[in-house]
């Protein structure tokens, strides 16, 4: 038996630049869940983490301590290829709600954990819960239970998995120390490798309305996460996709969810059936459903042809307690009371559209959260909203702002008309799609 481990020795080592190993990384993530490591060392830990980094097998041992801090999700008995998706976080950003589905009529089983939207960032368990009766919150045995009986089941994360992630997380939220590559990838592989998952595809977001806005370290994310995966055994790839505008036509729960439907009837916005195929193909293909990509498009298609995506979506919602008319009927879905266009100022070419600033108008409007706790309207939002390279007539609706408070309308509307600009001569539209990692 070694010598006992001291929180300050770890903490040392770390701060003076040393390679931790895997002794001390597991006692501090055990020292996370039991207490036995007070949240100033925990907190200090992290700071020297984010000022020293962590080398490549020091956050797989994290990744790995992590997801071992509670239990694995034992999917073992389904015999149908495991496979989840993951985005770094976007606006607008609808596809899990509808890929999941696509995915899982392609004869792939889809065990989707998920999270809140917290700041300017949505979250699918926010436009999962406007859907009337919809149940987020399923026990492992009932999540296990759905996935063998109809391939896919959309929830919140549950109390028995990643715990360390939990506490270690709500300190790095108050620490500043968020942004730090190797505890981001602990942080997200750990919950989705405890889905008991065979493949991960991974949307990882650059631009302005991403967490990461610079491409070059958006990218080296993408390279950290997915070989902190296949380290444990995971066939992982990450796909690089643009968020300087939002994804889709609205922002917004039920606005969104709305768009998803109308992807799963196929005809969703181009855009974000570009992001969807990418994504779609990468996870048919690592499944081994699909010989090659264009293999994999030609069946995610034919899901949406045949209807057997929508159907799937239905099934999904029904058996989570929702009401399934959402697939066919976008009126069963909450709506705001007030509706107002936020005019185009002249004639010309729809030349910017900001994420962030469309977001923090949809916060504004009670679509998201400033805090964590904070209650959401899912009701209202942005929807309408036009695209950069699309040519508008002055007085013509840049967007529609959906809300159920006068008071925040001025200050949401405000945002908007500084948001989305409009000058003379078109622009090109840049792709949302760029390189595949891994």
């Amino acid at each position: 038996m070694g010598a006992p481990l001291f929180p300050q020795h770890v903490i040392a080592r770390k701060r003076d630049g040393k390679e931790l190993d895997r002794a001390e990384i597991e006692d501090f993530v055990r020292g996370a869940v039991d207490g036995s490591w007070a949240d100033y060392q925990l907190s200090a830990l992290l700071m020297a983490v984010f000022i020293r980094g962590m080398t490549p097998k020091e956050t797989a041992v994290l990744t790995e301590a992590v997801m071992h801090s509670g239990i694995i999700a034992d999917l073992s008995a389904i015999r149908l290829p495991k496979a989840d998706k993951h985005s770094t976080g976007g606006v607008g950003d609808k596809v899990s709600l509808h890929l999941a589905p696509m995915v899982a009529a392609c004869g792939i089983a889809v065990p989707m954990i998920s999270g809140r939207g917290l700041g300017h960032t949505g979250g699918t368990v926010d436009k999962l819960e406007s859907i009337p009766g919809f149940r987020v919150g399923l026990s492992l045995s009932e999540f296990r239970a759905q996935v063998g009986k109809i391939g896919v089941a959309l929830i919140s994360q549950t109390d028995e998995l990643v715990p360390a992630d939990r506490k270690l997380y709500a300190l790095r939220d108050v620490t500043a120390t968020v942004e730090c590559i190797p505890l981001i990838c602990a942080s997200i592989l750990s919950k989705k490798l405890a889905e008991g998952i065979d493949v991960l595809v991974l949307d990882v977001k650059f631009g302005r309305g991403a967490f990461m806005k610079d491409k070059a370290r958006a990218r080296e994310l993408a390279v950290a996460l997915t070989s902190a995966a296949r380290s444990m055994g995971k066939q992982t790839r990450a796909v690089m996709t643009a968020m300087d505008e939002p994804l889709g036509l609205t922002v917004g729960n039920a606005l969104e969810v709305a768009e998803s439907v109308d992807c799963l009837k196929g005809s969703g916005p181009a855009d974000v059936m570009d992001v969807t195929y990418a994504l779609g193909e990468q996870m048919l293909v690592l499944a081994g459903t699909a010989k090659d990509a264009a293999d994999a498009r030609s069946q995610l298609e034919r899901s949406i042809s045949s209807g057997a995506a929508l159907a799937k979506f239905r099934e999904v919602v029904a058996a989570q307690g929702g009401d399934p008319r959402v697939a066919d009927d976008p009126a069963v879905l909450p709506a705001a009371l007030i509706k107002v266009p936020v005019p185009s100022p002249s004639d010309g070419w729809v030349r910017t559209v900001d994420a962030l600033g469309v977001a923090l108008a949809a916060l504004r409007l009670g679509a998201g959260r400033a805090k964590a706790g904070d209650s959401i309207d899912p009701a209202v939002g942005v929807a309408g909203l036009a695209k950069a390279g699309q040519r508008v007539h002055k007085g013509q609706p840049l967007c529609i702002l959906h809300a159920n408070d006068k008071g925040r309308l001025a200050e949401a509307h405000a945002i908007l008309a500084q948001s989305i600009l409009v000058g003379a001569g078109a622009v090109a539209q840049p792709p949302r799609v760029g390189e595949v990692i891994g």
